[in-house]
């Protein structure tokens, strides 16, 4: 029998997860949103029926997915749950990366299968996530009758995918978080010293694209520390230490993250090789001395 599929959380990703499993021949029946625009006009890209509750959704599918925000997941749950809307067999998905699919578990009492598929990718607008989703990696989560399903649903999403523990899943969303979020944050502070530099925002960012383009591309290639340049890759304390002084002078209060940064960048140098450890410890000896001065902080 072909499966039904029904999306509760008409935003960049359920739409996104709606149109690429229509477009792979996957069934789906019924959306619904708390917004009752979205909620038409996801049913109108998938060809689905607006639903007007989430347990009207839930009664009509085999497979529901829950692509609210975090916060919401465990509460439409209960909506459902004390709506009578939930069926033995069910699959019921979150797409959360934080969140275990225990914090589904008032589901399970009516025998329904709980899964977390979690996409390693950002999602900029609703365009962004339907190009984005084919090519990235999964992490699958839940109870263990479900993983063949969502294995069939990450490969029609073009993805790949790895299963991981529950107990774990804010310690590897954590890990997304600092490879995607905190990237922005630091390609932000190279901006900042840029313009300290006297180089108008627009130009550093234009100037540096291919230089984060490049390590990217690097990283992806011949790994990591492998990737690594610069001046702590060769040792050239004498470099780092000019670094510190203007620093100091021209934005002191960039000092910290600087020194931060480079602490355990001594660390990734040491892994490739390319300096001794005499070297790192005097690394960490200076930025330790600029990390523990309060008067810095």
């Amino acid at each position: 029998m072909e499966k039904r599929v029904g999306i509760i959380g008409a935003g960049v990703v359920g739409t996104a997860v709606g149109i690429i499993l229509s477009q792979g021949g996957w069934k789906v029946t019924g959306v619904y949103d708390k917004h009752p625009e979205s909620t038409v006009a996801l049913a109108g890209k998938v060809g689905a029926k607006p639903g007007a509750t989430p347990d009207e959704v839930s009664r009509s599918v085999d497979i529901l997915f829950i692509t609210t925000s975090d916060s919401a997941i465990k509460e439409v749950v209960g909506v459902i749950a004390r709506k009578g809307g939930f069926r033995q067999g069910q699959v019921v998905v979150h797409m959360s990366g934080a969140l275990s699919s225990e914090v589904m578990r008032e589901a399970r009492d009516y025998g329904v299968v709980l899964l977390s598929i979690h996409p390693l990718q950002s999602f900029a607008s609703e365009e962004r996530a339907v190009q984005n989703l084919p090519g990235s990696v999964f992490s699958i989560e839940g109870d263990e009758a479900g993983y063949q399903v969502a294995e069939k649903i990450v490969e029609s999403l073009g993805g790949e995918y790895f299963f991981i523990d529950g107990k774990v899943k804010p310690l590897y969303h954590a890990a997304a978080c600092v490879v995607s979020n905190y990237l922005v944050t630091l390609v932000e502070f190279g901006i900042r010293l840029m313009e300290v530099a006297g180089i108008p925002r627009r130009s550093a960012l234009r100037a540096l694209m291919p230089l984060i383009e490049g390590t990217v591309n690097n990283i992806a290639t011949i790994g990591i520390p492998a990737a690594l340049t610069g001046p702590i890759a060769r040792g050239d304390v004498s470099t780092v230490g000019e670094h510190l002084e203007r620093l100091h002078e021209m934005a002191p209060e960039l000092v910290n993250l600087y020194s931060l940064l480079g602490y355990h960048t001594a660390d990734v140098a040491r892994a490739k090789g390319t300096i001794d450890e005499a070297t790192r410890e005097g690394l960490h000896q200076l930025f330790g001395n600029e990390l523990s001065n309060p008067t810095k902080i």
